[in-house]
């Protein structure tokens, strides 16, 4: 069979049930094998929203997600995908097609480099040399991206070489001898973690996005119950503990709670899960828990130690690590009651430093109000997607994620545009389930021609775009560290919403009345196909708490 052919097999083999991308000249052969393929194609209208799209699959299903583009410029567009998931950690593989190997090199038309423009930000990338090595280098590519911690992975192919006819043989079992993940953990470093944990007295479990993506949520939530640990969960985090639970302290970081940030900074012992120490949840370094001793607990080897030095560190998937931490820990029969103090000082915390914020007298809807009214009006039981910027933080602190892969947002990279189309992969991986995306009227124009896609494919998404008529972010920093000197913020008038809605043939709405929001939200929410709704918020409403950039946990603003 063709090469190609033999590439839609191995896609099958994989469990690949839907893919996103665009046809262009280097990945003809291969659009045109998906013709009697059987696999769902959807029709992207931007390679950048067929990446994302591929994220939000992954992010919302755990499958690995596949993104298709053309050389060129077309591979191009998926550069900024691509860094993003891998500094999120997502599965997603990304074939992208090349020009014919003999014109690699001599800059033939829609040549690049895509390999080594990409080489930075892809946990492993393929250049196909030869016919034959596709069907392994498939296998190879799926392997790689979920295994370990997960990544993005890039296959080239060029566009001769995807045409000839091969020998197809259904691939075995993956063996890389030179890629070996651990994911088991030294038994001893976790009978040692055990034992620091029973002797701590102001403990704090940290957890991050790896926790989600190992789904040890379960295992998690059963080490906390096990004695009244404390959890507080990073951004990519959220969901993996139940936010209602009293053993949970809120986000922490810049735009974390005092509560959490406050327990990080007194704690004499941080446990953290699948979580890297960035400089969002950390602030100036040198300052960052100075009375604690860390355990680290990630798959990933090259995180532990990167930022804070680990006292005990444990490699492996926390999936595997949890269930024997219990064990140890239960063995030494902890008393309870070491925990007392410490939780009259968290308690102390939430009495005097509750999220909240000052609602407007009049009709005029506040941005908080209306992630609160998004969740009475979902219950709490939707997926929720969001793009970058001030919408981002309100949903993560007001709407209260009690189970993972409910809430997929671009983390580490922080990247506008983001959202819509990542709702859209997420409502194709979980057709049953309702799906909303919470925007910025700034970064939701930088993928919004995906919205015509989910039109034409029947995905019903539900946006919200929170408008300010702001950059908000970008203006808030402005604000308070720039004297107001508001330069290049101010979105103007323009578009109508409404308008652009109805031209990409979804449901424009627009709502402007705090009294109604609920009951609108609703009506928003059973109306059939995708539906964009304008929802005119507060200006100048700046999002807080926040830690200053630089400065400890304990000098919290707002």
């Amino acid at each position: 069979m063709r090469a190609v052919d033999a590439l839609m097999e191995c896609l099958k083999a994989e469990g690949v049930d839907v893919v996103f991308g665009i046809p262009g000249g280097a990945n003809l052969p291969t659009y045109d094998a998906f013709y009697e393929a059987g696999i769902r194609h959807i029709l992207v209208r931007h390679e950048a929203g067929g990446g994302h799209a591929a994220e939000g699959y992954a992010k919302a299903s755990g499958r690995v997600g596949v993104s298709l583009g053309t050389s060129g410029p077309g591979a191009t567009n998926l550069v900024t995908p691509i860094c993003d998931a891998m500094m999120d950690s997502v599965p997603v593989v990304f074939i992208t097609g090349q020009v014919r190997t003999e014109l690699l090199g001599t800059d033939g038309f829609q040549e690049a480099d895509i390999l080594g423009i990409t080489m930075p930000i892809v946990k492993h990338s393929f250049m196909i040399q030869h016919p034959l090595e596709i069907p392994r280098t498939i296998h190879e590519a799926f392997h790689v991206a979920r295994s370990g911690r997960p990544g993005p992975v890039v296959v080239d192919i060029p566009v001769d070489l995807s045409r000839v006819d091969i020998e197809y043989e259904p691939a075995g079992e993956v063996h890389l001898p030179g890629y070996q993940p651990t994911t088991e953990g030294n038994q001893k470093q976790i009978r040692l973690a055990a034992k620091a944990m029973v002797g701590a007295r102001r403990p704090v479990l940290y957890v991050g996005g790896g926790v989600v993506n190992a789904n040890a949520s379960a295992e998690l939530t059963e080490l906390a119950l096990a004695d009244r640990l404390p959890v507080t969960c990073t951004l990519m985090g959220l969901g993996a503990f139940p936010a209602p639970h009293p053993q949970w302290l809120g986000m922490l970081g810049m735009h974390g709670t005092r509560t959490a940030n406050y327990a990080m900074d007194e704690a004499d012992l941080i446990c953290a899960i699948g979580a890297r120490f960035d400089d969002r949840i950390t602030g100036k370094l040198s300052e960052f828990a100075p009375r604690a001793k860390f355990i680290h607990i990630d798959v990933d080897p090259a995180e532990i130690s990167k930022n804070v030095p680990a006292h005990i560190p444990i490699v492996g998937d926390a999936k595997n690590i949890l269930p024997r931490l219990l064990n140890e820990y239960r063995a030494l029969e902890p008393d309870t009651s070491r925990l007392d103090g410490w939780w009259e000082r968290i308690d102390g915390w939430r009495r005097q430093h509750p999220l909240g914020y000052e609602d407007s007298a009049d009709a005029e809807i506040k941005p908080q109000r209306l992630v609160q009214a998004l969740y009475e009006a979902t219950g709490g039981d939707a997926v929720v997607t969001s793009d970058v910027g001030q919408h981002q933080m309100w949903a993560a602190q007001y709407y209260h994620f009690n189970a993972p892969r409910n809430w997929i947002n671009s983390g580490g990279l922080g990247t506008m545009g983001f959202g819509l189309p990542a709702a859209m992969g997420a409502a194709v991986a979980r057709p049953d389930d309702t799906v909303i995306c919470i925007a910025g009227d700034g970064s939701v124009q930088m993928n919004m021609q995906e919205l015509a896609t989910c039109a034409e494919n029947g995905i019903p998404i539900k946006v919200f775009v929170m408008n300010n008529g702001y950059l908000g972010m970008v203006r808030q920093w402005q604000e308070l560290f720039w004297d107001k000197r508001y330069s290049q913020v101010d979105m103007g008038r323009w578009p109508d919403f409404v308008k652009l809605a109805e031209a990409h043939g979804a449901t424009g709405m627009r709502f402007t009345e705090k009294s109604t929001l609920v009951d609108d939200i609703k009506t928003a929410l059973a109306t059939d196909g995708p539906v964009l709704v304008d929802v005119r918020v507060t200006r100048e409403e700046n999002t807080y708490p926040m830690i200053p950039a630089g400065a400890a946990a304990r000098d919290m603003v707002g």
